[in-house]
């Protein structure tokens, strides 16, 4: 079923509401996957995206979309066919580091839900005037970080971000803390030595952590 951009962002908005944090997953091996999500999961980070920058990516989504509670999508889409392959191996949302007419073309034909990146004013403006209002803002430490997200929310406040790229456990929460942030991605909460030891405790002690966090306290 085809979905329109609002309809798209709309849906984002949802699965940002989910949880402070969105894991940003590079998975290696597929054997990994489900025991990977389900300490996600347990650990209170149901939204996980997996990017599709290894050849396991597209099992791993699949793997993880039977976990019960998990909400499974795929990151680094770059053109309309990562954008079928993500929807034919269960992904229930997208995730792109910019945008491009045919990726945002395929998103809305395949009915993805995508969450198109920008870092810039210009990019901001053209995804909103097709009808996205939720935005990844990356990368998003490299493109100015908090004070730069800060900036793009006076003239255009109608925009809702996920920033991505160089955020950690410390700088999440200056992150939180504006407006106009709904959740933001990282991938510290599945470190590769942790994935690789298959210490799923671990992990999910700190999808713990993470679920807790919010806006530094003082902030507004």
């Amino acid at each position: 079923m085809p979905i329109t951009p609002r309809e798209a962002s709309d849906r984002i908005r949802q699965a940002c509401r989910l949880a402070p944090v969105i894991p940003v997953l590079v998975v290696e091996d597929a054997r990994h996957a489900r025991p990977l999500a389900e300490a996600l999961v347990a650990g209170g980070l149901p939204v996980l995206e997996v990017t599709l920058r290894t050849p396991a990516a597209l099992e791993a989504i699949a793997a993880m979309a039977q976990v019960p509670g998990g909400v499974v999508g795929a990151g680094t889409l770059l053109g309309p066919e990562d954008v079928r392959a993500a929807r034919r191996a269960g992904a229930k949302f997208g995730v792109s580091p910019g945008a491009t007419e045919r990726l945002l073309e395929a998103g809305e034909e395949a009915g993805l839900p995508l969450l198109p990146g920008a870092a810039t004013a210009s990019e901001a403006m053209r995804l909103l005037e097709r009808g996205y209002s939720v935005q990844k803002f990356f990368p998003a430490e490299a493109a100015g970080g908090v004070a730069a997200l800060r900036a793009l929310g006076a003239p255009l406040p109608q925009i809702a971000f996920c920033p991505t790229g160089g955020i950690t456990a410390q700088k999440a929460p200056d992150y939180l803390s504006l407006p106009n942030t709904l959740c933001v991605g990282g991938s510290w909460v599945a470190p590769k030595r942790l994935v690789h030891a298959g210490d799923w405790a671990a992990i999910e002690a700190l999808a713990r952590q993470a679920a807790t966090l919010g806006p530094r306290p003082g902030s507004h």
